[in-house]
């Protein structure tokens, strides 16, 4: 048995390999990696987020029942609106990290250079 429980999660072995799988089926959307990335700083209404991925609010909303399925948004109701937001940092990050390597693929760079250090960060 390890004895260090998340570097035992880290392995090929790993019971979460499978679910794992699920997350990235999940991701391979174009409108749900819009969703998140449009909700990585504030949270929105269905008809607001509906704006700004050009879809209908009907569509978002399917969307939004996944990704709420999933745990990675919940909600805030105020009235007879419902604000999404993002769970945890998680779905944010990995939807940065696969937008970034999209960057690297194709020979552009997302890294900048941090003025006070004059490091690559």
């Amino acid at each position: 048995m390890c004895e260090d429980n998340k570097i035992c999660r880290l392995t090929p072995e790993s019971d979460f390999v499978d679910l794992a799988v699920e997350v990235f089926s999940l991701l391979a959307d174009a409108t749900r990696v819009k969703i998140i990335l449009s909700l990585r700083d504030e949270e929105l209404s269905v008809n607001h987020l509906a704006d700004i991925v050009d879809k209908s609010p009907t569509s978002v909303s399917q969307h939004l029942a996944r990704l709420r399925m999933s745990r990675m948004v919940t909600t805030r109701h105020e009235g007879t609106k419902v604000f999404y937001r993002l769970t945890d940092e998680h779905a944010r990050r990995l939807v940065i990290d696969a937008v970034e390597q999209a960057e690297h693929a194709i020979g552009r760079s997302h890294h900048h250079v941090d003025g006070d250090k004059g490091e690559e960060s």
